[in-house]
């Protein structure tokens, strides 16, 4: 069955709460049972969005078990908070989104998936092959499709790599308008601008400011944002997600991801 209400669309697109944090699990980076661990420390210290993927190591298996165990982790949290007044049960209801490398990664487990193109690869396939690939198993599997353009900048790393993406640099402040306005044209919900995974430095400031001001879509970047100082930056060039993948696989005690992320958002918004 498709999604009517389309009610993950509009929480993520929802522009008017500000700046928010989310994380990207990549399945081939820990088990689901680590990741569902790891997902409920960054839930518990104020993430509002788990995408899952990104890696060229995923496929459907382990996307579809890395998505399982969070959500019953998720399911197990929200219920135990339904038993005590002092915890809000809502504050544990937070899509789990499909963040696909490709048409072979994907799971009717998910609350919705990032229907992107990777708008400056050089390749047909992250263009528009692997959508046509993978939209009859988003419509059969009734999952909601958040349109998305994905422009990778400089430096890039591997997403930059596996994508053969005209990278966008960060003296390029024109053409980030107009990749915006292309994502706007085209009837997209989001515009996403990756750094890459690992990334020394995060998307240049006057790029996200670039792009914020040429069109309203809900602006997502990421890669390269390790600390709260440098997302607070990244917030007020005009990012309405701020995402972050490697720095919460650097921590195998839930506790300290959870204070880490904790002090992190805090200082986002701050």
């Amino acid at each position: 069955m498709i999604h009517e209400d389309r009610r993950t669309r509009d929480f993520i697109c929802d522009r008017s709460q500000g700046t928010r944090h989310g994380i990207v699990i990549d399945p081939a980076e820990q088990s689901p049972d680590i990741a569902a661990k790891r997902a409920i420390a960054a839930v518990s210290a104020g993430t509002k969005l788990i995408l899952v993927g990104g890696s060229s190591d995923t496929d459907s298996t382990n996307v579809h078990d890395t998505i399982v165990a969070i959500k019953e982790g998720l399911e197990l949290v929200t219920w135990a908070s339904s038993q005590d007044s002092d915890m809000d049960e809502n504050d544990w209801k937070i899509p789990i989104i499909l963040f696909p490398q490709g048409a072979a990664s994907l799971s009717p487990a998910a609350d919705a998936i990032t229907f992107m193109m990777l708008m400056n690869s050089t390749d047909p396939r992250f263009l528009i092959e692997e959508q046509i690939s993978g939209a009859p198993y988003i419509r059969k599997a009734g999952i909601e499709p958040i349109s998305m353009g994905y422009v990778i900048c400089s430096p890039g790393g591997r997403a930059g790599e596996v994508g053969k993406a005209k990278l966008l640099e960060p003296n390029e402040i024109d053409r980030a308008a107009s990749y915006a306005l292309t994502a706007e044209m085209y009837g997209f919900d989001m515009l996403y601008l990756e750094a890459g995974s690992g990334a020394e430095k995060p998307v240049n400031s006057d790029l996200i400011k670039s792009a914020r001001d040429a069109t309203d879509l809900t602006l997502i970047v990421g890669g390269g944002i390790r600390d709260g100082v440098t997302a607070k930056k990244v917030a007020k060039a005009g990012a309405d997600w701020i995402i972050t993948g490697n720095l919460v696989e650097e921590f195998e005690d839930a506790s300290e991801l959870e204070k880490t992320l904790s002090e992190f958002i805090t200082k986002m918004i701050d």
